[in-house]
């Protein structure tokens, strides 16, 4: 990979996704005795906070340099720690409810410059054709070079209708690429489905936000109104994941009641946790604070005989699905290894409106394995495309400062299962050596998904469907 990802995380414009958030608002003062104060390194600090205040070239708010100070303290800590200003804790809040401002990106930014890591589905930059790996350089008229990563988003964003352009380098093409798109509300529509052949169903979670578990089931009944599925494939793929208890809802709608789903486990009490497939973890609040969606559950979801799609866009809250139904013997996950980040984030509120999302424990699937910096190895490895190739991701443990897996000490990326033969049967006659590089015929041949849901040319689901057929032979044999 060509230089350092130095500021990462799944941040979109408008929207931090990717992030398995646990919203716990307690003051550290309750969780532990506070500690002796670090008199000599305080000290250090408010010399330079004097310095400043005196010597530099311009003056600088009492304010702005406490809140640069907390957001670099914080930051340095892991890719997924950082401080919320009052627009980034507002934004925080409202895109967990699905719906928020912007342009649809989720960025990161490497040697100075604004990484696309993927865009999201049914947005303004979806529809435009920006395409993960694109590096954005300029803004309009402002390069970008020299802007905080937090800066750039914030330039992306604006007021629905009004328009921005985007200059972008890509890989495989010679020159920039200008994109223009128009800003709007964007409300993710994080569950839908398809009925890909008599009997077979597809299931598409693209995150996991408040209303995901219950428009899961809707979507489950939909599909049973058809008749019975013989097979269903659950598609994780390019999931950044979202809320927690999103994810055990999901799981708890294939699993009995009850299952352990996920536990996690960090250095305070409330840390240390279990969640189970029961109406206590998956509905925010409890019981109380509202309606059971499982209860209306097509009695047949939890037999349905499963595959479960992922990749290494597969993060966080969509980690914990795929291994809580791996672990358990549910479904049979397929595709790739999954992007890696088994850590969770707690927003902590502070005075004036904003926060810091603090990282204060890892997670575990149901049998003990920690998910971090290695992610969910498929049972069957099937990469992207028939000839055997997958694009090239940032994983977790690519990130700056990512914390280390502690189950297994040398986890890494890598060490994927051993790939079966998965290819598919060789071509009818090749294709005529007439295409150029960067023309449309060879991007097409290269580009291993489609936008169109459950499409006939995604050689994954194919293959997820194919196993489900194999599966339906050998039952009906015995």
């Amino acid at each position: 990979m060509t230089g350092k990802l130095k500021k990462a995380g799944l941040i979109g414009t408008g929207f931090v996704a990717g992030i398995l958030i646990s919203l716990q608002f307690s003051a550290f003062a309750e969780k532990e005795t506070r500690p002796n104060l670090p008199i000599e390194e305080l000290r250090t600090f408010a010399e330079v906070f004097n310095a400043i205040k005196q010597g530099y070239v311009e003056p600088v708010e009492d304010k702005k340099l406490i809140a640069h100070a907390i957001s670099g303290m914080v930051s340095n800590l892991d890719p997924h720690s950082s401080y919320l200003d009052v627009d980034a804790f507002k934004d925080l809040q409202v895109g967990t409810q699905g719906e928020f401002g912007g342009l649809g990106i989720e960025v990161g930014m490497e040697d100075g410059i604004v990484k696309v890591i993927s865009p999201i589905e049914d947005t303004p930059a979806f529809r435009g054709g920006v395409k993960a790996g694109d590096l954005i350089f300029k803004l309009d008229d402002t390069l970008v070079k020299g802007l905080t990563l937090t800066d750039a988003v914030k330039k992306m964003r604006g007021k629905p209708k009004t328009q921005i352009k985007l200059s972008i380098i890509r890989k495989g093409e010679t020159k920039p690429i200008e994109i223009t798109l128009t800003r709007e509300v964007i409300k993710i529509q994080s569950v839908k489905s398809k009925l890909v052949e008599p009997g077979y169903g597809y299931l598409r979670v693209s995150t996991f936000q408040e209303n995901t578990g219950a428009a899961v089931v809707k979507h489950l009944n939909d599909l049973y109104k058809a008749g019975t599925l013989n097979g269903l494939v659950l598609d994780l793929r390019n999931d950044p994941g979202g809320l927690l208890n999103a994810a055990v809802g999901v799981s708890a709608a294939f699993l009995p009641p009850k299952t352990l789903v996920t536990y996690t486990d960090g250095r305070t009490e409330d840390a240390k946790h279990k969640y189970y497939a029961s109406p206590e973890d998956y509905l925010r609040g409890g019981p109380r604070s509202g309606e059971d969606y499982l209860k209306s559950l097509p009695v047949h979801a939890l037999k349905v005989p499963m595959v479960v799609l992922v990749n290494g866009g597969s993060a966080s809250a969509s980690e914990i699905v795929a291994g809580a139904l791996q672990d358990h013997k549910r479904a049979v996950v397929m595709g790739t290894q999954s992007f890696g980040k088994g850590s969770v984030q707690s927003v902590l509120p502070l005075p004036g409106n904003t926060a810091i999302k603090l990282t204060t424990a890892r997670y575990y699937t149901p049998s003990g394995r920690s998910i971090q910096a290695k992610g969910i190895v498929p049972d069957i490895v099937v990469e992207e495309s028939a000839n055997g190739e997958s694009r090239q991701r940032i994983r977790e443990a690519d990130l700056d400062r990512h914390l280390d897996n502690d189950r297994e000490k040398d986890a890494a990326p890598a060490k994927e299962a051993p790939k079966p033969q998965t290819k598919a049967p060789a071509k009818e006659a090749p294709k005529p050596q007439n295409n150029k590089p960067g023309s449309k015929e060879e991007d097409d041949e290269k580009e291993p998904t489609t936008r169109e849901l459950a499409s006939k040319n995604d050689y994954q689901l194919s293959q997820a469907i194919n196993l489900l057929k194999g599966l339906q032979i050998m039952q009906n044999k015995q």
